[in-house]
């Protein structure tokens, strides 16, 4: 999570000789520089921190004269490079055009209404609403639900979880932080919190760790104490889905998000989640009661003010579904498959990894956090492009880069990760669990592996 500035009140005089207004001590600009300098020069010197795309083949990626394999892309079922979807998109472009003028409040194109009935019979909810972005969604929602009440947000939630919170302090209501995935530490501040509205706020499927909570505790203890559950499954949504006996894999079926996959309903749950990812479509959507759509017509700066998703997205977004209904747990069970061959590596590495479900979201830790541009740049070298984990973006001990696996990536690329990943644990301190020397488990992982140094 990125450091926030916090407010001062000593304030001093305007500045007439130079035209300010100064803090006492006129040192706070600086001090928050400095603690976003890491992040700043790598953003200005390293080649996987706000670089220039310039051509993409499947999941290979140009950068300058450098070709690389794509480990970033949240992209997960591959659809992105499915043709079918993309010949879906002429036909709704000759029919709509390129976009939509008008903000959804003063005319929504109907394929927003039959877009939410599929969404709704997917998931599996009494119904949904579409809005351009989660990130939409959470500024505006999170403070017209919680009102003067109180926030009780999980410590690890998202950035833009966090910033919806922090725009509804603004309108009255107190945030309160538990323990990451600890239903415990939420019920002692339950307890003590007093009557009023009460959102309890957090993610499904971690961006980072990979890992998902226990929902059906914290939707017990969101209806025993009268509050309302918000999660935001970004990551799940798409990957993960209701289980069932001819399931593929432990990912379950269907893709419809970490509620139905953990078997628990919607009573009391408001489901946030994106088709960005999964469907590689500009649209998000919650699964609400359609009493709570119809106030949020009318009470969400978002269908109000801003205009709608471009039509491309619609169209990706209907023929995604369609594809997912078709060929979806086939994608899945590849995720799955491509995402086991890497996790099984780390462990005969001895290396460490939050990752405890077997999702496709790989958190690599280092042992020193100074490494973070070095290793990047070994990385990129030699032709793995990752999402960098620098700090402040994460705390320092945490620092390290997020391998992601899509449907998309062929054995290959994933049999040259291996193999890097291996090379990069003989040349620098990545965080291992306990054991012996990382240079010999390095040499025993890469013959018992099959991976050729």
């Amino acid at each position: 999570m990125s450091p926030v500035p916090q407010r001062s009140n000593d304030f001093v005089p305007f500045d007439r000789d130079n035209g300010a207004r100064r803090r006492a001590g006129d040192g706070w600009l600086e001090r928050w520089m400095a603690s976003v300098a890491d992040l700043a020069r790598l953003r200005s010197s390293h080649p996987m921190l706000d670089a220039v795309i310039e051509e993409v083949d499947g999941r290979r990626i140009r950068i300058g004269d450098r070709w690389l394999f794509d480990f970033a892309s949240c992209n997960y079922l591959g659809l992105d490079l499915d043709r079918d979807i993309i010949e879906a998109v002429p036909r709704f472009l000759d029919a709509w055009g390129t976009h939509p003028s008008w903000s959804r409040l003063l005319g929504s194109p109907v394929v927003y209404e039959q877009l939410e009935e599929r969404l709704a019979r997917l998931i599996g909810s009494e119904d949904t609403l579409l809005l351009p972005t989660i990130t939409h969604i959470h500024m505006s929602v999170i403070p017209l639900l919680a009102g003067s009440g109180a926030i009780f947000l999980d410590g690890r939630a998202h950035k833009t979880l966090y910033d919806g919170a922090m725009i509804a302090t603004g309108h009255g209501a107190t945030v309160e932080r538990f323990r990451h995935n600890d239903a415990g530490h939420l019920e002692e501040l339950l307890r003590r919190a007093s009557r009023g509205s009460r959102i309890i706020a957090m993610d499904g499927v971690n961006s980072m760790t990979g890992n998902a909570p226990d929902v059906p505790a914290f939707a017990r203890l969101a209806r025993e104490f009268d509050a309302l559950l918000y999660i935001d499954d970004a990551h799940g949504f798409g990957v993960v889905g209701e289980r069932s006996a001819d399931e593929l894999c432990h990912y379950g079926t269907r893709g419809n998000g970490i509620v139905r996959h953990q078997a628990e309903s919607y009573d009391g749950v408001i489901f946030v989640a994106g088709l960005s990812k999964a469907y590689s479509s500009l649209l998000a959507f919650l699964a609400l009661p359609s009493k709570l759509k119809d106030v949020l017509k009318v009470a969400a700066p978002p269908y109000l003010y801003s205009g709608p998703s471009p039509v491309a997205s619609l169209a990706t977004a209907w023929a995604g579904l369609t594809a997912n209904e078709v060929r979806g747990d086939r994608r899945r069970y590849e995720i799955f498959r491509k995402t086991r061959r890497v996790l099984e590596l780390l462990r005969e590495l001895e290396i460490a990894t939050p990752n405890r479900s077997g999702y496709p979201i790989i958190e690599i830790p280092l042992s020193r956090d100074e490494d973070i541009d070095e290793v990047g740049r070994y990385l990129f070298e030699q032709g793995i492009y990752v999402t960098m984990a620098a700090y402040p973006l994460v705390p320092k001990d945490e620092v390290g880069f997020r391998v992601q696996i899509t449907a998309a990536n062929d054995d290959e690329q994933i049999e040259r990760l291996c193999k890097v990943l291996i090379e990069l644990d003989d040349r620098f301190e990545l965080r291992h669990r306990e054991g012996r020397n990382p240079r010999e488990r390095s040499a025993e992982a890469r013959e018992a592996s099959g991976v050729r140094g």
